[in-house]
């Protein structure tokens, strides 16, 4: 039976291995310093995807998702045929109404009751006010 494989033992500074002097001597010179420098450093999924997740702001676009989401099932179909939201941005829904009449009919008389089952639904901190716009 074969002696079990056994590792280099980590080389102090200075010291380099037979295959690295060989190489060296080969070489005409030591590029070891170099080629370590090259190696990446392989990272585990778990540390770099929270940070990926982060820069997408994915969390934000589930967020805003949900919302569209709700909308149509939650406010009445007269006013979603009108409106709908288009982004939400530190506490501010968008919504993009058709026309001014419609505009001028939400703002004046359904605002609130929409403000107020959207916080039911998603509560204070998410959706803070609205925001409607004609487009």
């Amino acid at each position: 039976m074969p002696p079990p494989f056994k590792k280099n033992p980590p080389l102090g500074p200075g010291r380099a291995t037979a295959k690295q002097r060989v190489l060296a001597a080969w070489r005409g010179i030591d590029l070891a310093p170099e080629e370590k420098a090259r190696t990446n450093s392989a990272s585990t999924p778990a540390l770099v995807l929270p940070r990926i997740l982060k820069e997408l702001r994915m969390e934000s676009r589930r967020a805003e998702a949900e919302v569209v989401k709700v909308w149509n099932n939650l406010i009445d179909p007269t006013i979603t045929a009108h409106a709908q939201p288009t982004g939400l941005n530190k506490g501010t829904l968008f919504v993009t109404v058709d026309n001014n009449v419609w505009l001028s009919e939400i703002v004046r008389y359904r605002r609130k009751e929409i403000l107020d089952r959207l916080h039911h639904s998603f509560g204070r901190e998410l959706i803070a006010r609205i925001s409607f716009r004609v487009g």
